[in-house]
């Protein structure tokens, strides 16, 4: 990011290709929202600081809701990390956030136990 320009012209190249991307933490760290603006990004990752505590934390509702609807009126996908409880899905989901990742769903797994995971679960089409 030293070089935005540069930064800006690589990540444009991706988009045209067909690669989609996402700001991961969003909200924390150096993610700042001129990148909403000045990169083509087409997802945002609501960090699982924000997320931990709902819904008993009013401000990391407040902050959660506010994310979920910069990224809709941005035309981005907007992902939800570190669910770990149904309240906090329940509450995520009722605020028009509807891809989630998490303990809830799924521990971290390598690509032979995620193999064995995807044929041993029943996934609604």
């Amino acid at each position: 990011m030293n070089d935005p320009e540069h930064m800006s012209d690589a990540l444009n190249r991706l988009r045209d290709i067909g690669i989609k991307l996402a700001i991961d933490d969003f909200g924390t760290g150096y993610s700042s929202l001129s990148y909403l603006k000045t990169l083509p990004i087409s997802k945002l990752k609501i960090d699982q600081s924000f997320v931990r505590d709902i819904p008993s934390d009013p401000d990391d509702m407040a902050i959660t809701r506010a994310i979920i609807a910069l990224g809709e009126s941005l035309q981005m996908q907007v992902i939800a990390e570190g669910v770990e409880t149904k309240a906090q899905a329940k509450f995520l989901f009722d605020e028009g956030c509807f891809l989630a990742q998490g303990f809830l769903y799924a521990k971290p797994m390598g690509s032979d136990d995620l193999d064995r995971y995807l044929e041993s679960v029943h996934l609604d089409t």
